[in-house]
């Protein structure tokens, strides 16, 4: 529930002057809690400074502040594991934060989704950060993904291939529906495969279009409460 909701303080940090009013250490960190903002999972909590907090501000890309290198890090800047950050925010002390993020790849170096191990509701980890429930989020990794793809433009990549023709990308996505029409007609196993390709294509094509996914998610989102 949000602040409007609860009628609970907004703690709300989306401006650097913000920064200048959190009670920091002495050594000038203060914790952050990543949380998964779909989800609703924890997934690690680390430290960081004004500077980092600053770059995370400013580039939506959560940055941190190593103790033990005593310098400042980009989540998933050689892992390419990212956390998108969709709201800061500060606790009624201001002296730590939470960090709602969507995440490209798992949170932990160890290659868990979270630092804290699965999550799930006590049945082996069947929840949103382990096993089955895990597999809900692929779709915003895919589309993470797909955003990486399209700043960069790396030579050599079918997806900028994809996203650099228009032609191509709907070509593709016509020939991919026709596949999966055909394969769950057949019944020959290749129904999943067949799926999972349309799946890229349709987001490549969605992205192309300059649609933002969330855009889909929200239409989806609006149907499921009107209830259709």
């Amino acid at each position: 529930m949000n602040g409007a909701q609860t009628g609970a303080a907004n703690r709300e940090i989306d401006r650097v002057a913000q920064l200048a009013e959190l009670n920091v250490s002495e050594s000038g960190l203060v914790p952050v809690i990543a949380q998964d903002a779909e989800s609703g999972a924890v997934l690690m909590m680390a430290w960081a400074n004004r500077e980092a907090l600053t770059l995370t501000l400013e580039t939506r890309v959560m940055h941190y502040w190593s103790r033990s290198r005593q310098a400042l890090w980009k989540k998933g800047e050689t892992s390419g594991n990212l956390q998108h950050l969709v709201s800061l925010h500060a606790d009624c002390d201001r002296d730590t934060l939470l960090a709602r993020v969507r995440t490209v790849g798992p949170a932990c170096h160890t290659g868990d989704p979270t630092c804290f191990g699965a999550l799930g509701d006590g049945d082996g980890g069947s929840g949103p950060a382990g096993g089955a429930g895990a597999g809900a989020h692929i779709l915003d990794e895919l589309w993470a993904v797909l955003e990486a793809r399209d700043a960069e433009r790396p030579e050599g990549s079918w997806t900028t291939r994809l996203l650099t023709d228009e032609n191509l990308r709907l070509k593709k996505l016509g020939e991919e529906t026709v596949e999966l029409v055909s394969a769950i007609l057949k019944q020959d196993g290749r129904a999943a495969e067949e799926a999972a390709d349309l799946i890229y294509h349709l987001l490549v094509s969605l992205k192309g279009a300059n649609v933002p996914w969330r855009d889909v998610l929200d239409e989806l989102k609006g149907r499921r409460s009107a209830g259709s």
